[in-house]
């Protein structure tokens, strides 16, 4: 007997963890929170077990949830360019947006600026590690990219955004003496060479406690006590993550520049707008703005 995954069903779980919440994900899909609830239900059926092992301020990914949002995203994407390939917009502009995931929290006043910037706008979002990102719009599968330490590329021009500071994050229980377990982001991630320079340079020993490619598994890791991260610095008022305070910690990496990568695809009149929104939206962040901002 076939068993078929709705796309719908499976954007529904990918905003939920791009959010950050059941409300915030049925505000974004137009849907009601009990509907949002129900296409969980039907993956729980799916998968014989929960989705999450936690929800709420702290959600978690159970392990098979975290499993079935990789599957999620690679369908997502192949849907969303085939529809883009197939199907263009009968009004308003056709934008597909990547934003790094540290950013995430930020996603629904972004998503209303974008609105504002051209009502019939149709705007598809990816999250994920600035490195994949920044493959997906030298590529031509994203227009616009908000990203950590982005690089120049033909394919694209920055507008610079700010400097994000970064803090370290997480208590494990573990003695005075003994290497530092790290939670990192898996390879290639500008940000875990960081890390890991930060701890060298400074002589301090260290050992890997996880590795994952989703910032919610890096943030239930450290909710769980398996290691030290380096994260924005208000990591523990948007998230809850409780601040590191060993120490033998070397000091965190500087501020990370964070920029907008624009595709000339992209009309003119619409980037300016856009720009000028997100760095609107992403106030509630320990960004060291340029002066022209």
């Amino acid at each position: 007997m076939n068993h078929d995954l709705q796309i719908g069903t499976l954007r529904t779980l990918a905003t939920i963890v791009d959010l950050g919440g059941f409300g915030r994900a049925a505000e974004a899909l137009h849907l009601t929170q009990p509907a949002v609830s129900q296409q969980i239900r039907r993956l729980e059926s799916f998968l014989k077990q929960p989705v999450f092992a936690t929800t709420g301020r702290n959600m978690r990914l159970s392990p098979a949830g975290a499993e079935l949002l990789g599957y999620a995203r690679k369908m997502l994407r192949l849907n969303d360019e085939a529809v883009a390939r197939f199907t263009p917009p009968r009004d308003g502009i056709r934008i597909t947006f990547g934003i790094s995931d540290q950013f995430s929290d930020a996603l629904p006043e972004i998503l209303r600026g974008l609105k504002r910037v051209d009502p019939d706008s149709q705007v598809t979002i990816r999250t994920g590690l600035s490195e994949s990102l920044t493959e997906q719009i030298t590529a031509g599968s994203l227009d616009l990219a908000l990203l950590i330490n982005p690089w120049p590329d033909p394919a694209y021009r920055i507008e610079e955004i700010g400097h994000l500071k970064m803090a370290w994050f997480g208590r494990p229980a573990v003695g005075s003496d003994a290497p530092l377990p790290l939670v990192l982001f898996t390879e290639p991630c500008t940000l875990r060479g960081r890390t890991l320079a930060a701890f060298e340079e400074n002589g301090v020993k260290w050992k890997r406690g996880y590795e994952g490619s989703e910032l919610i598994g890096l943030r239930a890791a450290i909710q769980a006590g398996l290691g030290v991260a380096c994260l924005v610095a208000n990591a523990d008022e948007l998230w809850g993550l409780p601040t590191a305070i060993r120490p033998t910690l070397p000091p965190p990496p500087g501020p990370v520049p964070t920029g907008l990568a624009i595709s000339s695809r992209v009309p003119e009149e619409y980037a300016r707008a856009a720009l000028k929104s997100i760095r609107e939206a992403l106030h509630a962040y320990p960004l060291a703005v340029p002066q022209h901002s």
